[in-house]
C-alpha cells in the first residue's frame, strides 16, 4: 500500500483548520449578536418600563432661569446726595438707611408750614373773639332800636297833643277868643311835632338796619368758626395738611431699604443731584425668588397649577435639590412679547416649537439654606402625576 503524499495532507488539515476557525468565528459572532440584542431587548424594556412609571408622568426642561421681583430704589424729592450707605452685593433688611439726602430746604419749608399752621390758629382764634364782638354788636342795636321807638312814642305822643291844640285854637279864632300869635305858635308846634315824629321813625328804621347789618356781619363770622373746633376749621385743616407733607418730604430725605435683599446695580454718588423718580440701586430679595422654566408647547397639555417641581441649579449640582410648585404660565411665548416679534409672510415657513414660560416658586427654607441669584440656570422637572 502506497503512503498518502505528505503535502496533500498538509492541506487536507489546513482546509480542516481552515473550517473550524471560520465556525468558531461564526458561533463568536453569533453570540455577540445574540449578547448585543439582549442588551438591546433588556435597555428597550427597560426605557419602556422607565416611560410607563416614570418619564410619562413628568415632563422636564434645561432651559430655566432663576428670577425675582425686583424692588427699584427711587427719590420722593428733588436734592443733593450727601451719603451712600451701601454698596453693590451688600445685604440688607427693610428700613436700613441705603442714601442721605440734603435736608436744608426740608427743613426750612417745615419750618414755613408750622408758622403757617400757628397763623391759622390765631387768625381762628381772632375770628372767634370777633363773633363775642359782633354779638356785643347786636345787642346794642337791639337797645337802640328799644330806645328809638320810645322815642317815636314821645314824638307821636307830642303830634297827637299839637294836633288837637291846633285844631282847638282854629277853633276859636273866629271869635277873637284866640290871637292870631297862639295860633301862629301853635302852628309851628304842630309842625315841629310833625318833624320829630317823622325824624323819630327814620331813627327807628335806622337801628333797625344797624341792627340787621351787625347780625350779619356776625353770621358772617358764626359761619367761619361757629360750631367747629380750631382744629376742624378749613384754614387750620389746609395748614396742618401743609405741616404733614413738609415733614413727610424731611423724613424722605433719608431713603430706606423697602425689602430685604442684596444691593445691585448702585448708580448714586455723594454730590449727585437726584430728581424724584431718579433709580438709585435695585433691592433683589434673594429670599423670595423663583424660576421661570420655558417648556416645548408639546410638553405642556398635562401641565396645572399646583403641581410640585423638582429642580437643580449647576450652581450647586445635582446634589442639591430645590423643590417649588407651579404658581402660572405666561400669557404668550417669549418670542411673541419680543421688541420686533417674529412674522412670516413668505412661502419659505418652517415651523419652529415655541417655549412658554411656566412660572415655579421655590421653597423659602431652601434658599436660605442655598442661596441663588437672579440669573441662574436651572434644570426643572414638573410631576404631572399630581395633576
Amino acid at each position: 500500500m502506497a503512503e498518502a503524499d505528505p503535502n496533500v495532507q498538509h492541506d487536507l488539515e489546513a482546509q480542516l483548520s481552515l473550517a473550524e476557525a471560520d465556525k468558531a468565528r461564526k458561533a463568536r459572532r453569533t453570540k455577540l449578536l445574540t449578547i448585543i440584542a439582549a442588551i438591546v431587548a433588556v435597555t428597550g424594556v427597560v426605557w419602556g418600563g422607565w416611560y410607563v412609571l416614570i418619564g410619562s408622568h413628568v415632563v422636564t426642561t434645561e432651559n430655566a432661569y432663576v428670577g425675582a421681583d425686583t424692588a427699584s430704589v427711587t427719590p420722593m424729592i428733588a436734592a443733593q446726595v450727601v451719603s451712600v450707605e451701601v454698596g453693590d452685593t451688600q445685604a440688607v433688611r427693610k428700613g436700613d438707611v441705603l442714601v442721605r439726602l440734603d435736608d436744608s430746604d426740608a427743613r426750612i419749608a417745615l419750618a414755613e408750614a408750622e408758622a403757617d399752621l400757628a397763623k391759622a390758629r390765631r387768625q381762628y382764634g381772632q375770628t372767634t373773639a370777633t363773633s363775642t364782638a359782633l354779638a356785643a354788636q347786636v345787642s346794642a342795636r337791639d337797645a337802640d332800636i328799644a330806645r328809638a321807638r320810645a322815642q317815636l312814642s314821645t314824638a307821636q305822643a307830642d303830634y297827637s297833643k299839637a294836633a288837637i291844640d291846633l285844631e282847638r285854637r282854629r277853633k276859636l279864632a273866629p271869635s277873637g277868643a284866640v290871637s292870631g300869635e297862639e295860633l301862629s305858635s301853635a302852628t309851628s308846634a304842630f309842625a315841629a311835632a310833625q318833624a320829630n315824629l317823622q325824624l323819630a321813625r327814620a331813627g327807628v328804621a335806622q337801628a333797625g338796619a344797624s341792627r340787621g347789618a351787625a347780625s350779619g356781619e356776625l353770621a358772617a363770622n358764626q359761619a367761619l368758626v361757629g360750631g367747629v373746633p380750631v382744629s376742624g376749621s378749613p384754614d387750620v385743616l389746609a395748614a396742618q395738611a401743609r405741616v404733614d407733607q413738609a415733614r413727610l418730604n424731611l423724613e424722605r430725605t433719608v431713603i430706606r431699604a423697602p425689602i430685604d435683599g442684596v444691593v445691585t446695580r448702585r448708580n448714586v454718588q455723594v454730590g449727585q443731584r437726584v430728581a424724584p423718580g431718579t433709580a438709585l440701586m435695585l433691592v433683589v430679595p434673594v429670599g423670595q425668588l423663583y424660576v421661570d422654566a420655558n417648556f416645548k408647547e408639546g410638553q405642556l397639555g398635562r401641565v396645572r397649577m399646583g403641581q410640585k417641581v423638582t429642580l437643580t441649579s449647576d450652581l450647586y449640582g445635582s446634589d442639591v435639590e430645590f423643590h417649588g410648585t407651579v404658581v402660572g404660565l405666561s400669557g404668550g411665548t417669549g418670542s411673541s412679547f419680543a421688541l420686533i416679534p417674529a412674522q412670516n409672510a413668505t412661502g419659505n415657513w418652517i415651523k419652529v416649537v415655541q417655549r412658554l414660560p411656566v412660572r415655579v416658586a421655590l421653597d423659602p427654607a431652601e434658599l436660605r439654606a442655598h442661596p441663588l441669584r437672579v440669573g441662574l440656570s436651572m434644570d426643572a422637572e414638573i410631576e404631572l402625576s399630581d395633576s
